[in-house]
């Protein structure tokens, strides 16, 4: 009906315009005519398929009939099959471009669907020159243009003469006679989460399992509590698979309209939903979920009252404790007076896509790119611009752990049969950073039992938190990292010495993955604890910047253990004099300590010495041997 309603606007408008017409109506043959009105009637049901024949053959009978041109324009522009819609309007403007000159609306929206941006920008000059146009016209007109404008500049600014945009269906194991949406993984990229829309308008939660590089199991329905509830929507899954959060209106648990619910998945398969609480839902609408690497950061959208426009996204942090904290707005930069969706963070913890409608874009909902800096602020968020972007209403996009595979859905001409999910190739300017895995165990080095723990990543340039890993009960824990820079894990179990160790990515392979155990010293007297990132220049006693984070862990656990008293033994490598080692390493252990005393630890609790070159720990003949043996001790001497 929509169509009809614009052809009798467009009809209407050229029946009062008072220019003369090399176009003659009253000529067409009667019998285009009658054909032409049996089309009407066909498109009064949507049958645009059906109505083509039609007037195709109007136009076979007359080809001076330029309402049938114009109308099978408006019939493949419906259809989304740009390239026809530009073709018949380009026919009927040859033949009386007077009369077509206010179609050039809907031509310069072909244009702009093929992606010709300049041309649709002419189209629609053309179109605002005509007189006494309406508000409704010329409001619309006046909006489109805005959008090309833009297209213009994005294809200026950022041109991408090699970039193919070449979106692969996934396939009968994933895709349906049925619409797919919504595409979230593991991180490991193992585990495809999305939802399916059935035969009886219900919306279902699927997953499948990567087999090979871009291969899917047959996917089933997700098992348990969280897919018996009729009205739901949106589902992301937790980096390590063990969690799905997912939107749903369930009677009698809700606080108004859609909220957030939380599944775990348990021996026994997924749990009953729980709602997430009023900290992150409201009385209004919240949906379209996603969870940071870590588990301790929600990004979620919400329509509740005090935001900047209709939805908004919003974030929510979790405490050591696993407590949600009151969910905050993410603010101007990110959000608008439109609506902003489907936030989906990478695994590199920083790069985030969203939709926005209000966002300047191509027209509809556009896909967007915001950027974490070091100092927690988001950048301008950016069009992913066009080809991933259109001139129509685009979805959630996931981006896989390489930071080079996207996922999205679309209806596009191969669909198995309404919207399907597809990968494509993610051009290399909005690509997230590259990540690398690093897995293993926390293990109590007596025992060699698995200890569940958090494990802290910090950034060694900013010294504050990238992220916080709990262990499985096991103590497995799995990270990815952007592999442009330089980390400290630092490790803290209750009655344990923490850990603390250095990981250098800058040269790193990304894709790689690497595994590294962690095993924690019980406190007990006699313990030993060897500071791997307290680092010292050359013949220099002067303590590093990077080397206060571990030293700032030190003092934590002698303020909560306030009896507990230390030795600081200094070592040095094998090189050098063995008196000038002894001085060298007697200077750095005292450095040690006066940094300790300087954050409030009382002095007699700390004793220092320093060991020279002795009792190595490595080789002295290679360098890596040598900066093993270069290093400070903890030793506990009291508790």
């Amino acid at each position: 009906m929509r169509f009809l309603f614009i052809l009798a606007f467009f009809l209407f408008f050229n029946s009062q315009r008072g220019w003369a017409q090399a176009y003659q109506p009253e000529k067409i043959n009667k019998r285009a005519i009658n054909i032409y009105g049996q089309v009407l009637g066909i498109l009064a049901h949507d049958g645009y398929n059906d109505a083509i024949p039609y007037l195709q053959k109007a136009i076979a009978i007359d080809s001076n009939y330029l309402d049938a041109y114009l109308s099978l324009a408006g019939v493949y522009g419906q259809l989304k099959n740009y390239k026809a819609a530009v073709y018949y309007y380009e026919r009927a403007k040859h033949k009386d471009s007077n009369y077509c000159s206010i179609y050039n609306l809907p031509y310069s929206i072909n244009l702009a669907g093929l992606g010709k941006f300049d041309s649709a920008l002419v189209a629609i000059n053309t179109f605002l020159t005509i007189p006494n146009m309406d508000e409704v016209s010329l409001k619309s007109a006046s909006y489109r243009k805005k959008c090309y404008e833009f297209g213009v500049q994005y294809q200026n600014k950022y041109p991408h003469p090699d970039y193919q945009f070449n979106p692969i269906n996934l396939g009968d194991s994933v895709n349906s006679a049925h619409s797919e949406y919504l595409p979230t993984f593991s991180v490991d990229d193992s585990l495809l989460v999305f939802s399916r829309r059935s035969e009886d308008g219900g919306e279902y939660f699927y997953r499948s399992n990567l087999i090979n590089p871009k291969l899917f199991s047959k996917a089933e329905i997700i098992p348990g509590k969280l897919n018996e509830e009729p009205f739901k929507g949106a589902i992301t899954v937790s980096a390590d698979g063990d969690w799905m959060i997912f939107a749903a209106d369930i009677s009698g648990k809700t606080y108004g309209n859609f909220d957030l619910f939380l599944s775990y998945y348990t021996p026994n398969g997924w749990s009953e939903p729980e709602n997430m609480g009023p900290n992150i839902n409201s009385e209004f609408w919240e949906s379209t979920p996603c969870l940071s690497p870590d588990k301790r950061v929600l990004y979620f959208s919400s329509k509740r009252t005090g935001g900047f426009g209709g939805a908004d996204l919003y974030v929510s942090y979790r405490d050591i404790h696993g407590k949600w904290g009151k969910a905050i707005n993410m603010g101007p930069t990110i959000n608008s007076v439109g609506d902003e969706q489907a936030p989906f963070m990478h695994a590199d913890n920083q790069t985030l896509y969203f939709t926005s409608n209000g966002l300047q874009g191509y027209g509809g909902t556009d896909l967007f790119v915001s950027r974490k800096g070091t100092d927690g602020s988001w950048s301008v968020p950016e069009n992913l611009g066009y080809p991933i972007n259109t001139i129509e209403n685009e979805g959630s996009l996931t981006v896989a752990a390489n930071g080079t595979d996207a996922y999205y859905a679309s209806d596009r001409s191969d669909s198995k049969g309404g919207m399907d999910l597809y990968y494509f190739e993610l051009r290399k300017d909005i690509q997230p950073s590259k990540t690398i895995y690093i897995k293993g165990y926390v293990y109590d080095e007596k025992t060699k039992k698995g200890l569940p723990s958090n494990v802290e990543v910090i950034d060694n340039i900013t010294r504050k938190p990238l992220m916080v890993v709990q262990t499985d009960e096991t103590g497995y824990y799995f990270i990815t990292l952007p592999t442009d820079r330089a980390y400290s894990f630092n490790v803290n179990r209750k009655g344990y010495l923490f850990y603390n160790k250095l990981y250098d990515l800058n040269n790193k392979a990304a894709d790689s993955t690497y595994r590294e155990n962690i095993y924690l010293n019980p406190i007990v007297v006699n313990a030993k604890m060897v500071l791997h990132n307290i680092v010292f220049g050359i013949n220099d006693y002067t303590l590093a910047e990077k080397s206060k984070v571990e030293l700032e862990k030190i003092i934590e656990i002698l303020k909560e253990n306030p009896t507990i008293t230390i030795a600081i033994n200094g070592y040095t490598d094998g090189l050098g004099n063995k008196e000038e080692n002894l001085v060298l390493s007697t200077n750095r252990a005292k450095e040690v300590m006066s940094y300790l005393i300087s954050n409030g630890i009382d002095k007699l609790r700390l004793q220092c010495k320093g060991m020279g070159d002795g009792n190595p720990i490595s080789d002295n003949t290679t360098e890596k041997g040598r900066a093993l043996n270069r290093r400070t001790e903890i030793v506990i001497m009291g508790l």
